[in-house]
């Protein structure tokens, strides 16, 4: 079963305009998909309706089988968000912080710990471990909201542009994290722009243009939905956008 399902899904801030039209995709266990469009697109509205913050106008969302109206209690523990912009409790620290998130989602003391003491060590912030988020850089308040969610260990993660404000060392840590995480399992649907850093990484991508989706599959599979097999993820998506105008 996949872990995310998104099955005809239209929705938007009003009822009479709709932002999505008729999107469906699917995320499966340990696999990581790029979520790719241009400003505008309908990428965050689509994270917002997954995450639970707004109602589908039509369409179902699953995650592990479950909709957020039969089941929300089990629906949003099985997910994590990362979003674009890092909101912190300002009095609270870094540890505070990775204590809060793994007492949301239920994690043994010991293993919140134990993953906290990596997260920590991975994105080069033990001596901030202490610190007032108020008092972190923006990239640093970044690796905080992404130590977040992977202290939890959920079935799903949705992270929406991670890499911006991150310096080459985080972004490279996140990826390789991410690899491993995907490796154990995990599903990952992640947005970005930096469409060179996500080729390598992805297992397959979707692309929207005006909330609809123009392309998904594999590398392979959009190349020659673009008519551009063998080209590279940012000359695929130029070609798919191009001949959507």
């Amino acid at each position: 079963m996949p872990v995310l399902q998104v099955e005809e899904l239209s929705g938007g801030y009003s009822l009479g305009r709709p932002v999505l039209h008729d999107i469906t995709f699917e995320v499966k266990p340990g696999e990581m998909v790029g979520l790719i469009g241009l400003n505008g697109a309908g990428k965050s509205t689509t994270m917002k309706h997954i995450l639970g913050l707004m109602t589908p106008h039509r369409g179902e969302i699953l995650i592990s089988g479950n909709s957020r109206n039969e089941a929300p209690e089990i629906y949003q523990s099985q997910l994590a968000f990362v979003p674009e912009s890092p909101l912190l409790y300002e009095e609270l620290t870094v540890w505070e912080h990775l204590e809060f998130a793994a007492r949301a989602y239920g994690v043994e003391p010991e293993a919140y710990r134990e993953r906290a003491d990596r997260l920590l060590k991975l994105f080069h912030m033990e001596e901030k471990a202490d610190s007032l988020s108020a008092h972190l850089s923006k990239g640093m308040k970044q690796k905080v909201m992404i130590m977040c969610a992977f202290v939890a260990r959920p079935p799903l993660y949705v992270i929406d542009e991670p890499f911006l404000g991150l310096d080459p060392l985080g972004i490279r840590s996140l990826l390789d994290f991410m690899l491993e995480m995907k490796q154990g399992g995990a599903s990952i649907l992640l947005s970005s722009h930096i469409l060179s850093t996500i080729e390598n990484y992805c297992d397959r991508f979707i692309v929207l243009h005006r909330g609809k989706v123009l392309a998904q599959g594999t590398l392979a599979d959009i190349g020659g939905q673009a008519q551009a097999s063998g080209a590279s993820l940012e000359q695929i998506f130029y070609a798919l956008v191009k001949d959507g105008e």
